[in-house]
């Protein structure tokens, strides 16, 4: 089950407000999920909403990196793991309930770092 996200791009925010608690629940749910054989249509579920949720806070959390000085090793640092997020996000579940396992624990914590950066940053 291989299907690629929305370009972020394509999101605008104001069409798709961020939703932190939805976020939040659909991250914990996917952190619980695993214990014992994991069921793959759960998984691939999982991946999708998981998908969506960092398509809708990556342009966000890029528009912040734009701001940052280009030189400096913070916007490095954050390009590099934006980058990072966007690949892992494009990979798919694998060919096993293993590999779909760890996928989904992957793009959980990655987009608790996006929420994560996303609710300081509409903080401050």
């Amino acid at each position: 089950m291989q299907t690629h996200p929305p370009k972020p791009q394509s999101l605008r925010a104001e069409a798709y407000p961020v939703d932190a608690a939805t976020i939040s629940a659909t991250i914990s749910l996917a952190l619980r999920t695993g214990s014992g054989r994991p069921d793959l249509d759960e998984l691939g579920a999982l991946e999708e909403m998981l998908r969506g949720h960092i398509a809708l806070l990556l342009p966000g959390a890029r528009e912040s990196a734009r701001g940052l000085w280009h030189g400096s090793i913070e916007a490095h640092r954050l390009t590099a793991r934006l980058d990072g997020i966007e690949r892992q996000a494009r990979q798919g579940l694998g060919p096993g309930p293993l590999s779909a396992h760890v996928q989904v624990h992957q793009l959980a914590r990655d987009c608790q770092w996006l929420l994560a950066r996303h609710t300081a940053e509409a903080r401050s």
